[in-house]
């Protein structure tokens, strides 16, 4: 499988590439036959990084919503304008396109589950969906840890009400490599160690060659103590935090773990 880095906070640094980073997330996955988009970002610019690495999108199988926050949801309807996506399959939880909202203002996906529905094949699912036989797609994850996932993040309007908003539509990807998993994740609201728990018990594979993605830590506190702790007992491999993790978070990390950089542009192959 390889993935190219479409968006981030970061970008490469490139001699011959000058590629666009914002504040949010886009992953392109080859495996086989499938050509996957993970997450399109806040805006348009995840197309232009593709041109500019030679990633033709015209080719898309699938493309896969990790949440329904609009730094990883927005870029779509640029892609509806940019590519005939009437055959891609969207995969995503039912509630991704629910309305969500901070104090300060909308943080949810600019369009609805019919309009979505128009433009492609919309897959929703809080079950896990293989999308090829190595790259599964987690659904629901469930909150195993004490530490994770504890506080809401804005609200969500549910049938006729805003309620707290614990994230339960965020997801992940799992690759079964030759030799372990990999884990891609958009932004870790549900917990990173909580992914790593289910990815295990979904797939029966214990160990870990990677995880690439948003962590959500950008706090040096307890949940960051305790999710180094976790990650340094319950792994051994190379950790790209990225998108949603702080500079102070990242320095915390990497005085115990592998903690490697990421940003567009960046390539991995993952056997």
């Amino acid at each position: 499988m390889k993935l190219t880095v479409l968006v981030d906070n970061n970008t490469l640094i490139d001699d011959e590439i000058s590629f666009f980073g914002e504040p949010a997330l886009s992953y392109y996955i080859e495996d086989g036959d499938a050509k996957v988009l993970f997450d399109t970002g806040y805006s348009d610019i995840f197309l232009k990084n593709a041109a500019l690495r030679g990633v033709n999108l015209k080719n898309l199988t699938h493309v896969v919503l990790s949440h329904g926050h609009n730094d990883h949801t927005n870029g779509l309807a640029h892609l509806w304008q940019a590519v005939d996506t009437k055959d891609v399959t969207l995969i995503t939880h039912p509630l991704a396109f629910r309305p969500k909202a901070l104090p300060t203002g909308d943080i949810g996906a600019p369009y609805t589950e019919e309009e979505a529905a128009r433009h492609m094949k919309l897959q929703l699912s809080r079950e896990p969906v293989a999308i090829t036989e190595r790259l599964l797609y987690l659904g629901e994850i469930p909150r195993t840890n004490d530490f994770e996932n504890k506080e809401p993040l804005g609200r969500i309007r549910l049938d006729n009400s805003w309620e707290d908003d614990f994230l339960p539509d965020d997801s992940a990807l799992a690759y079964r490599g030759k030799n372990g998993l990999y884990i891609i994740t958009g932004c870790s609201h549900c917990g990173i160690c909580n992914i790593v728990e289910y990815t295990r018990t979904l797939t029966g594979v214990r160990k870990i060659c990677g995880i690439i993605g948003g962590f959500h830590l950008l706090q040096e506190d307890r949940r960051l103590e305790r999710t180094i702790d976790y990650l340094e007992e319950n792994t051994d491999c190379a950790l790209y935090p990225c998108h949603c993790v702080s500079l102070a978070a990242k320095f915390a990390m990497a005085r115990r773990l592998p903690v490697r950089e990421v940003g567009v542009g960046m390539q991995f192959i993952m056997e």
